[in-house]
């Protein structure tokens, strides 16, 4: 026997998951993960999740539950989770802002916000995952998100309704500090020697470490990390140490096999110009550095909205990595324009100087979205069995 749950399948901006409505999963963390991973297909040990509806990538195999958040106008709660796809886990340690970007429409859609407005509709989305909120202006038209725009974004074919998403007071999302370890700038120890990195929290955890000190350019495209089981293990080394510095794993072992998703991890370089995986050039005078990251042991093929909301809050914090890779122009100013395997992708940030620290008040990005397919999807019956 097999249950049909309500679920839609949805993409937001470069990555798509199904949507389930809290209501219609069980409370229980335990049976929720069996049927999401079920849904999905996973584990699955030939990494194709062929049993279920995840694409077989990181950036397919996400997860959102959103329901009504009681007492306050035009609000939900949004839970976040990067679903294993070899492994027998639901990772909600932190937030995917490209599936947070499809939450607005979603929940317009779904009748979950009280006063839908046209030609735009304010929705307040609570993130469980990180405790902050992101304010999202969702096109509508005929009470529905609108779908159809001009707004093009790298890594997506074709053009929609632009939807502004505001991270509000993004630091320390996970960890409570924005600079986790207070510095910034930090060595790493790895049985591959040491690294001087950055590990900044907002919107979600990231290490930063110089291309350079990889061997790399910061132009590289997934092909040509991917390919390299050396530079894998080195990367994901550095990212595991980086987890236990700041708490969010007792070894590095732990960190691989248990948060493969958070912290994540990226590499930075000054501009320059470089062949993107369309084959076009982009010019060093388009962009202000160069940055790539990776989404659960593999090269991202554009760049994840939250590693972007945190890309550009490091590169306004003095002292980090990524601020050494700007110029002194692009230190002052208030877009930072990130160059990634796909594209650009240009986030607006607000950052002041509260009582003597600096505080990120907002890192501002836009997506697009669009509703894929409704309808059920069926697990089997023993997923609701502890």
């Amino acid at each position: 026997m097999q249950r049909r749950i309500p679920a839609v399948l949805m993409r937001g901006g470069s990555s798509k998951g199904l949507f389930f409505k809290v209501e219609d999963l069980p409370e229980d963390l335990k049976l929720q993960d069996q049927v999401i991973l079920a849904a999905y297909g996973s584990p699955d040990p030939y990494g194709r999740q062929i049993n279920g509806l995840g694409g077989a990538t990181s950036v397919t195999s996400k997860v959102a539950i959103v329901g009504p958040r009681p007492g306050e106008k035009n609000a939900v709660n949004y839970t976040f989770g990067q679903v294993g796809i070899t492994q027998p886990l639901v990772d909600r340690k932190g937030n995917c802002g490209n599936i947070s970007s499809a939450v607005g429409p979603f929940a317009i859609d779904e009748g979950l916000v009280e006063e839908v407005e046209e030609p735009v509709t304010t929705v307040n989305i609570f993130n469980t995952n990180t405790g902050k909120y992101i304010i999202a202006r969702v096109p509508v038209e005929n009470g529905r998100a609108k779908v159809e725009g001009d707004y093009a974004i790298a890594g997506v074919p074709g053009t929609g309704a632009k939807i502004c998403l505001d991270f509000m007071n993004p630091g320390g999302a996970v960890t409570g500090k924005l600079l986790p370890t207070g510095h910034a700038q930090d060595t790493l120890e790895t049985p591959y020697g040491h690294f001087n990195v950055s590990i900044v929290d907002a919107a979600n955890p990231l290490v930063f470490v110089r291309a350079g000190d990889l061997g790399l350019s910061g132009t590289e495209l997934p092909a040509q990390v991917d390919g390299s089981p050396d530079l894998l293990a080195r990367i994901e080394a550095i990212r595991a140490a980086a987890a236990v510095k700041i708490g969010l794993a007792a070894t590095p072992e732990e960190a691989t096999a248990k948060s493969p998703a958070v912290p994540k991890i990226a590499w930075v370089a000054p501009p320059r110009d470089y062949t993107m995986t369309s084959g076009l050039t982009m010019k060093a005078g388009d962009i202000d550095l160069l940055a790539r990251t990776m989404s659960m042991g593999r090269l991202h093929a554009a760049y994840a909205i939250t590693g972007a909301i945190c890309t550009a809050g490091a590169a306004k914090i003095p002292g980090t990595v990524v601020e050494e890779a700007l110029s002194p122009a692009a230190r002052a100013a208030p877009v930072v324009r990130i160059g990634h395997p796909g594209g650009d992708l240009a986030i607006e940030v607000e950052m002041r100087v509260e009582a003597g620290h600096l505080e990120y008040v907002r890192g501002t990005a836009f997506r697009t979205a669009r509703r894929l397919m409704e309808g059920w999807v069926l697990v089997p019956e023993e997923c609701y069995s502890k």
